[in-house]
């Protein structure tokens, strides 16, 4: 098994870093590279990039994609504000012989690797305190955050039945919006054109729904956002969803997808409508087309916020990993 290291993502290229995800048990688009390259152009300006390559005689085994974020201290490429999931990207059912590879050429570097977002049944998880114990490294493992996960059922009507004690007023508030905005209609953009077209809406939405999100929204984020969301939706990967209404959208939502999962990336809505619950009521749309189209998961990714609990779904943790 070879170890190498690189400073910039070129020395991967797309085809093989695309050809090596589709690959891994963890396709999810944070690991793609659209996103970890979008993400280390806008963000990693004046940061040194490692990029670590397992490879054997057949071919590339794993990718670690680090930048120094701090001096001596390595995260993964995509950030921990707005990356979800992250990982070593590896062919599925090596993961375990490209680390023990990785912690024998990390053993001499003398840096820390502080990885997040790693969710946890990858074996970065379950493995590392062994692994790195082998090569004479330490590990501190902790639970960074919760993403409340739903796993979906085959029906509309046998998901409400599930709801229990919350249907009754996921139920009320749909039908109070029906209601009071008769006009109020879920729409989605899925094509890169129809995406960039709405963007500005989106933004919109984003910035004024609360003052936390417009200080999230600056411009380097801004440009990441346009970049990225359009690019994956190239791939299928990518959704933007407005309930729309006369006098303009009243909630938006950005969704990801990747095998059979959709994810419920970010949002916006308009505060002056708040009291009719738009984007709950747009929630409930993007879970029962979910539903409709087949999906089996709909990720409500990282955070726990209570109206996500309101739809059912299970808390999966996601964990810390600093090799030290």
């Amino acid at each position: 098994m070879k170890v190498d290291v690189h400073d910039r993502l070129d020395a991967v290229g797309e085809a093989a870093w695309n050809e090596l995800h589709a690959r891994t048990s963890l396709r999810s688009p944070f690991l793609t590279w659209i996103w970890q390259r979008q993400w280390a152009e806008v963000f990693t300006t004046g940061h040194r990039l490692e990029i670590w390559r397992v490879s054997d005689t057949a071919g590339l085994v794993a990718l670690l994609p680090l930048y120094e974020a701090e001096p001596g201290v390595f995260r993964i490429l995509g950030g921990v504000e707005i990356s979800d999931y992250l990982d070593l990207i590896a062919v599925a059912g090596r993961e375990e012989e490209a680390w023990t590879a990785l912690l024998g050429a990390r053993a001499s570097a003398g840096t820390v690797w502080d990885l997040h977002a790693v969710p946890g049944a990858s074996p970065t998880v379950t493995f590392m305190a062994s692994l790195a114990a082998a090569a004479g490294l330490e590990t501190k493992i902790a639970v960074e955050e919760r993403c409340p996960v739903l796993v979906l059922p085959p029906s509309w009507e046998t998901y409400l039945t599930s709801l229990s004690k919350h249907r009754h007023e996921l139920t009320r508030k749909m039908r109070r919006l029906e209601r009071e905005a008769p006009d109020a209609t879920p729409t989605f953009a899925a094509t890169p054109e129809a995406i960039a077209a709405r963007l500005d809406e989106f933004l919109a939405l984003h910035r004024s729904s609360r003052a936390g999100k417009a200080r999230f929204m600056d411009a380097r984020m801004e440009t990441f956002f346009r970049r990225t969301v359009t690019m994956l939706a190239e791939r299928g990967m990518a959704r933007l969803w407005f309930l729309d209404a006369t006098g303009g959208p009243m909630a938006a939502f950005i969704t990801l997808e990747w095998d059979g999962t959709v994810g419920l990336y970010n949002s916006g809505f308009q505060p002056d409508r708040a009291q009719l619950a738009p984007g709950l009521v747009l929630l409930a749309h993007l879970v029962r087309d979910a539903i409709e189209r087949g999906k089996q998961r709909f990720d409500f990714l990282r955070g726990e916020e209570r109206y996500k609990y309101e739809f059912g779904p299970t808390p999966e943790e996601v964990y810390t990993v600093r090799i030290s």
